[in-house]
């Protein structure tokens, strides 16, 4: 069974659903076409997340495609590595798919995605020779000059980028609470402080630019640590 929080941005609010099964459809998303196993790829963790701007733009991608869309990979957690180290995968909003397809097929993935308006980034296929990658990325990314990364978070955030700064805090010692809920409160604050002051960070209790690249060049790939939370 695994524990799914899925965050809505309209609302910002963060729905738990708590026992899922692994072929159980994912919430939001149409019918079948997508499973929890499927969204879950290789990571083995209890605990998943994602956004309902991410199902709704998987539903119109895979309308427009017409036929079923296998997932190579979608989420992982940070700690499990796997992506780049501020990539959208841990934040469960991206999917690299079509790896047992031909080009022709990847094609018209690449064409339903980016037609779809749905994503806030189709990379070009020039740069994935062997699958489709497509992402809901949200938010301002807290370093400037670039469309990647992870927005600067702060005491009331809430989503799923918030869910990686707790995963991560967590990971390196440094306990936001007892789960993942992806609220930004008062022990995820304290949590940064102390994670800042140890690093030689400013200490703002805001995760801006300085602290992810610190946090998440730290945690990246490491694995579960005794500390890591679900």
């Amino acid at each position: 069974m695994a524990r799914l929080l899925i965050y809505d941005a309209y609302e910002n609010k963060v729905y738990t659903y708590a026992n899922l099964n692994e072929n159980d459809p994912m919430p939001y998303s149409t019918l079948t076409t997508l499973r929890l196993r499927e969204f879950r790829g290789k990571s083995a963790s209890p605990t998943l997340w994602t956004t309902i701007a991410a199902m709704e733009a998987w539903n119109l991608t895979r309308r427009k495609y017409g036929r079923g869309i296998p997932v190579g990979y979608a989420f992982r957690r940070i700690w499990e590595g796997g992506h780049g180290t501020r990539s959208q995968h841990y934040a469960g909003v991206a999917f690299d798919v079509g790896q047992s397809l031909d080009q022709r097929q990847r094609t018209a993935i690449y064409n339903a995605a980016r037609t779809s308006g749905a994503w806030g980034y189709v990379e070009p296929l020039s740069q994935t020779p062997t699958w489709v990658h497509f992402d809901r990325r949200y938010g301002t990314p807290a370093c400037s000059g670039t469309t990647a990364g992870y927005p600067t978070l702060r005491r009331g955030s809430r989503g799923c980028y918030v869910m990686i700064l707790q995963d991560a805090l967590s990971t390196l010692g440094y306990q936001t609470g007892s789960r993942i809920d992806g609220i930004f409160g008062a022990r995820t604050e304290q949590a940064l402080r102390g994670y800042q002051k140890r690093t030689s960070l400013r200490v703002d209790g805001v995760c801006g630019c300085d602290s992810w690249k610190k946090i998440s060049t730290a945690v990246i790939g490491i694995g579960r640590t005794k500390t890591t939370i679900d």
